[in-house]
């Protein structure tokens, strides 16, 4: 009878204990998925701070631009300090955040022409972002898109195959003219404030 005590208190002991440690087993399993859980919402809340950071470096990147170079409407431009043919001078633009300038209409076209009347040593011409490499005689912007806006000088263009490349023409009061690109020229970088 002793015997049969001992028994059955070591079976209860046995079956308390299982139903202890798979109580406690689902608490670790419960525990876990919230940790998860929250290490989730840390790395989204981290992701968000880290694109916040992004954003402000862009931004006084770009305040930075205009404070050295000229603002126009939604715009910055910005002088090269040398001369490159047009892909050369593009990388460049790209690589700062911008592009080769693009003017949309006519007051950016005077905007354009002061600006670099005064920034860039005797006025010379300078590269826009404007190209029919893709399709001849077809000018778009070097995103590839579509113009609404054009501003060639007198014949212009008249390159045909040879001449995919467009300048603005210091000497024609900012009418453009279509070059080889592989001409060595001034730049201007355009960047958009948003």
């Amino acid at each position: 009878m002793a015997q049969k005590r001992c028994l059955i208190l070591l079976l209860f002991t046995i079956l308390l204990l299982d139903h202890i440690t798979g109580q406690s087993s689902k608490a670790r399993k419960h525990s876990k998925r919230k940790v998860k859980e929250k290490n989730g919402d840390l790395k989204s809340q981290i992701d968000k701070l880290w694109q916040e950071v992004n954003s402000l470096k862009e931004m006084q990147a770009l305040q930075t631009v205009c404070l050295r170079g000229t603002k126009v409407h939604k715009k910055c431009y910005l002088a090269s300090d040398g001369a490159k043919h047009f892909h050369e001078a593009n990388e460049d633009c790209i690589a700062k955040g911008g592009t080769l300038a693009i003017p949309r209409d006519g007051d950016e076209t005077n905007a354009l022409r002061d600006y670099a009347k005064k920034s860039l040593a005797g006025g010379g011409d300078f590269w826009l972002g404007v190209t029919d490499m893709v399709n001849e005689g077809k000018f778009v912007d070097v995103n590839g898109m579509v113009l609404n806006y054009f501003n060639w000088d007198r014949s212009q263009p008249n390159g045909g195959k040879r001449e995919n490349c467009v300048l603005f023409s210091h000497s024609a009061q900012g009418k453009w003219v279509d070059e080889v690109c592989r001409t060595v020229k001034r730049y201007v970088c355009e960047f958009l404030i948003p």
